[in-house]
């Protein structure tokens, strides 16, 4: 690649086992601090419901009490599950923050519920779902747009505020529809790895220039586990494992401390499982990660990562993002 992609977060304010929400939202500003001083360029945050150990449900007020806790950095939703929201609210709470704070916020959009049926049904406004998703879609792009004439239903605030709209997937779906609308794109490696070559070519050979965006601009989402050595690295990615096992297992997603070893822990098919959803997790030391990340930049075009860093430690959660940052520099 001729420029090194820009480095962003994506979080999703884990609960500590133990620990209030309080505490783990200060410790997401003080992340999100740390970030903006070593000069990442996003964070964002995900829309789960339902989830016992998740805490960023009301995703549109972690976006704002985020953004005022920082400066610089742009703070966005990674994502709003728009099948869970009527598009005017979205276009009012969005258009309220880009008021706010001008020029720092984005609105990346899923189409899957973050959550499980049953709760799915309890937020939904008519059932449509996911079906209605190109529609809405559209209903949010004319609303952040410029007041047209004759035009019936407005986002006040949020015509006219243009806050930039991103598409997000874990397939061919979103990587189609963002480049027919001609709008920077998401895949979701971090959970979904599978299909993130295919899904990013499909996005660039398919790409529309649009008002929003004359060429494609594609993100990647990986987890990453960075550590002063690969021995530390390979202790501390035991939470991520811990946690995913109990996604598959249907259980609380409490962040637990690292473990010495998984074994008795989980099943030979339940390892594979969680190594699987883990496939493009990067983990070690700087020059580790910076290897790493160059082998897999030598097989896809991209022009973000964007990081998971499941991490149980909040000091060491904060160090992982130094250790990251130098792999931008070649400085340890």
């Amino acid at each position: 690649m001729s420029k090194a992609p820009s480095y962003s977060l994506l979080e999703l304010a884990s609960v500590r086992e133990g620990d209030s929400v309080a505490t783990t939202l200060a410790n997401s500003v003080a992340y999100a601090q740390h970030a903006e001083a070593l000069g990442f360029k996003r964070f964002w945050l995900a829309e789960h419901h339902n989830m016992e150990g998740i805490s960023s449900s009301a995703t549109s007020v972690l976006i704002g009490h985020i953004a005022g806790k920082t400066d610089t950095i742009r703070v966005g939703s990674g994502g709003v599950m728009l099948p869970n929201h009527p598009p005017l609210v979205i276009a009012e709470q969005f258009g309220t923050l880009e008021s706010l704070y001008p020029g720092r916020i984005d609105l990346g959009l899923g189409r899957a519920p973050g959550t499980d049926p049953i709760t799915s049904r309890a937020l939904r406004r008519d059932g449509l779902g996911a079906e209605q998703f190109p529609e809405d879609v559209a209903a949010l792009q004319t609303l952040l747009g410029p007041l047209q004439a004759g035009q019936q239903v407005k986002a006040i605030p949020g015509a006219g505020t243009n806050v930039p709209i991103w598409l997000l997937g874990s397939s061919l779906y979103s990587a189609q529809l963002a480049a027919m609308r001609g709008l920077p794109y998401a895949f979701a490696g971090h959970f979904a790895p599978r299909l993130y070559r295919e899904a990013l070519r499909v996005y660039r050979e398919h790409f529309q220039p649009s008002e929003q965006l004359q060429a494609p601009y594609a993100m990647l989402a990986i987890p990453a586990v960075p550590a002063d050595s690969m021995d530390e690295a390979k202790f501390l990615a035991t939470t991520s494992y811990q946690r995913i096992l109990s996604l598959f297992r249907g259980q609380p997603l409490w962040m637990r401390p690292p473990v010495e070893s998984m074994d008795g822990l989980w099943n030979a098919g339940e390892k594979a499982g969680v190594l699987d959803f883990l496939g493009l997790q990067v983990l070690g030391n700087a020059d580790d990660i910076r290897s790493q990340l160059d082998e897999l930049l030598s097989t896809v075009e991209v022009d973000e990562l964007m990081f998971t860093a499941d991490i149980y430690d909040p000091d060491r959660r904060r160090h992982a993002l130094d250790i990251l940052s130098a792999t931008r520099t070649g400085q340890a």
